[in-house]
């Protein structure tokens, strides 16, 4: 081991201690050293390649670091990704990580040194920027395996689908278009029109989608590639009041033949269903939280007749009604649109829809074989209560007409 790697190591020691004075002496000799961009790139780059074999994709490392550092941490993940995956040819990279790449806007923006760079971009000492790296690098070290929802960089393989009715990126973007004009205006009735628009489009895909590959199975007898399999995504779950959020997910995920495994402890929760009923149940979350946060925004500040404030309570209680009224009103939608559906189509959709549910479960089962509940507590305002009730009633909803 050669001295960058020894100071490396016991900054990691030191983190580990929580010896902050250790820490920054080690720092400091690496930050005074010529090769330190060379050692602590190099280390990062190791450290990122790691987490992709334990099953980490690129923006849960950007929301860990966000969660567990800072801000600042946030970017240079961002940055040391786009440097680490860039040594990988195109074609073995899955397309769901280049998208991430770009929401993430995570580029290789700089020339020369990546210390030099990042410090003149944030305006911050070398020593900073040196202790920002090893910062991000203790905790890249120290995550836990996840699930593996795809082939990690290097492993993917581009192939051709044998259908091409699956959701195309154009209509995604028509999709992400309707509810966000839906979370902008102010009218009620404009904004229904906007999401029923998008429920109608999104419901086409997906019993459609349905349909073609219970026809495939039945033509060929085995999926054989003919059909989409359920799949795997990880959705933000943040503070505050991450409890009522990740029920509001859970039920919206629900209503689209998905399930949530939520882990509370790294911010996500994981997602299983069809591509396209992932796809929907993203957006529509996304959606329901803009409107849900415009409304309690607009609620003002809440207190006791003592004049303590109550906004915590009102807040909590706010949301969890919110989702339990969504809820409500998704079971009620999903029920009818799909007795609609039977009758248009002459043939009974139930056993074809339970059958792709059945599939959600097995994946379910096989990905976390040890799945535990618990329950939860959480404070309660009646206020509140009555406010989100009325705020998912009033809420407009991309569910599809399915």
């Amino acid at each position: 081991m050669n001295k960058a790697d020894e100071l490396i190591s016991a900054a990691m020691d030191a983190l580990a201690r929580e010896d902050q004075a250790a820490f920054d002496s080690a720092a400091a000799f690496l930050a005074d050293r010529d090769d330190a961009d060379r050692v602590l790139v190099e280390a990062a780059t190791r450290a990122i390649s790691g987490v992709w074999r334990n099953g980490w994709q690129p923006a849960d490392v950007v929301r860990i670091a966000a969660r567990r550092l800072s801000d600042r941490h946030e970017r240079v993940a961002a940055d040391l990704i786009a440097w680490e995956l860039r040594s990988y040819a195109q074609d073995t990279v899955d397309e769901r990580w280049r998208d991430q790449l770009a929401g993430l806007a995570a580029t290789v923006w700089w020339k020369g040194g990546y210390l030099a760079a990042r410090q003149a971009r944030d305006g911050a000492g070398r020593l900073v920027t040196v202790s920002g790296v090893l910062e991000l690098l203790r905790l890249l070290t120290g995550l836990p395996r996840l699930e593996m929802l795809g082939p990690p960089p290097g492993h993917a393989r581009r192939t051709v689908r044998a259908r091409p009715h699956a959701v195309s990126e154009k209509t995604l973007t028509r999709v992400r278009g309707l509810l966000a004009k839906a979370e902008s205006t102010p009218y009620e009735a404009e904004a229904q029109t906007f999401t029923s628009a998008a429920q109608s489009l999104m419901a086409k895909y997906s019993i459609d989608e349905a349909m073609l590959d219970a026809a495939a199975l039945e033509a060929l007898g085995a999926r054989q590639g003919g059909g989409a399999a359920p799949e795997g995504v990880r959705v933000g779950v943040d503070a505050p009041y991450e409890q009522p959020k990740a029920v509001l997910l859970n039920l919206v995920a629900e209503a689209n033949r998905c399930r949530v495994i939520w882990s509370r402890e790294l911010g996500f929760a994981t997602v299983l269903g069809f591509p396209a009923d992932l796809s929907w149940v993203e957006m529509l979350f996304t959606s329901l939280l803009v409107q849900a946060q415009t409304t309690l925004e607009n609620s003002g500040t809440k207190k006791h007749g003592s004049g303590r404030s109550r906004n915590k309570a009102f807040r909590q209680s706010f949301l969890s009604a919110f989702a339990s009224r969504i809820g409500e009103r998704l079971a009620e939608a999903t029920a009818a649109a799909v007795a609609q559906e039977s009758a248009g189509r002459g043939t009974d959709l139930e056993p074809v829809l339970a059958a792709r549910e059945q599939e959600v479960e097995q994946a379910v089962e096989r990905m976390f074989p040890n799945l535990v509940s618990h329950r939860t507590r959480t404070s309660w305002d009646r206020e509140g209560w009555a406010a989100g009730r009325t705020a998912a009633d009033q809420a407009s909803l991309g569910t599809r007409d399915r």
